[in-house]
């Protein structure tokens, strides 16, 4: 007896359509979980020390460009996102948030993300400038973690 070959296509479909309802809900799952687990898009590692320093260094080179300098915008949304997913890695940690190197450079960051969202057009003030400066260059964390 012959068996037809759209027969058996949608039998086998009709076999396979519950377990691929049954495997895209664990595969995403999968998938969001060991996203999730990986580091950021900005590239934070997970290391509280490692992460401040870096984030202090790229910080740094974005207020030093000159306000006619054409990679400024750029820099400047970089840095935006730079400092948001800092704040937003290490403000939840209770073994982060409470030390002192995390709340002096959480008040320079507010300090800067202040000037990009009030003042977007306009270069960072000598004064802000300076006290950015000097709060990333001594910057090291110290009896962390």
């Amino acid at each position: 007896m012959p068996v037809s070959l759209s027969g058996l296509a949608t039998g086998l479909a009709a076999l396979l359509r519950p377990i691929a309802r049954l495997l895209t809900p664990l595969c995403l799952a999968g998938v969001l979980l060991l996203s999730s687990c990986s580091a950021s898009a900005s590239g934070l590692s997970g290391n509280y020390v490692d992460d401040t320093v870096a984030v202090a260094d790229s910080l740094l080179v974005t207020i030093g460009l000159s306000a006619d300098d054409p990679e400024r915008p750029a820099a400047e949304v970089q840095a935006r996102s730079l400092m948001n997913d800092y704040v937003a890695r290490y403000r939840p940690r209770s073994a982060v948030n409470g030390l002192s190197s995390f709340t002096t450079m959480q008040t320079a960051l507010n300090s800067l993300a202040g000037h990009y969202a009030n003042y977007p057009n306009r270069p960072l003030p000598e004064a802000l400038q300076a006290r950015l400066r000097k709060e990333f260059l001594n910057h090291q964390p110290r009896a962390c973690l």
